[in-house]
């Protein structure tokens, strides 16, 4: 079915979007920050500290987030506090982390082939 609910086939640039946003998520790091705030608002620091990265390596991260529109950052003083963008962002990420739960951790299993 397509994304306005017609039988067939999906156009070839919805998929090309979709599978830019998953690429967005193939980063642990990325998908750790999304996790993160799918739970709430956090600065660059604080996510930093979180994950175990630098700053800069973070925001480096959460730039590419913005720029697919994954993320929203607003200034609170000197501070750049972040949120998701989309809930359905952050479904996609607690999808991905029950499925993994529930099949006993087989989620990367056979992808070399």
């Amino acid at each position: 079915m397509t994304d306005d609910g017609e039988p067939g086939p999906l156009p070839a640039d919805r998929l090309q979007d979709a599978a830019a946003v998953f690429g967005m998520l193939a980063a642990t790091a990325r998908l750790q920050i999304l996790w993160l705030l799918s739970q709430g608002e956090r600065d660059v620091g604080t996510l930093a500290v979180d994950i175990g990265q630098t700053v800069p390596a973070v925001s480096q991260h959460l730039a590419k987030l913005k720029l697919a529109g994954l993320v929203h950052m607003r200034k609170e003083g000197r501070r750049n506090v972040y949120t998701i963008a989309d809930p359905g962002i952050a479904d996609i990420v607690r999808l991905a982390f029950r499925h993994h739960r529930l099949h006993g951790g087989r989620l990367t299993e056979g992808l070399g082939d």
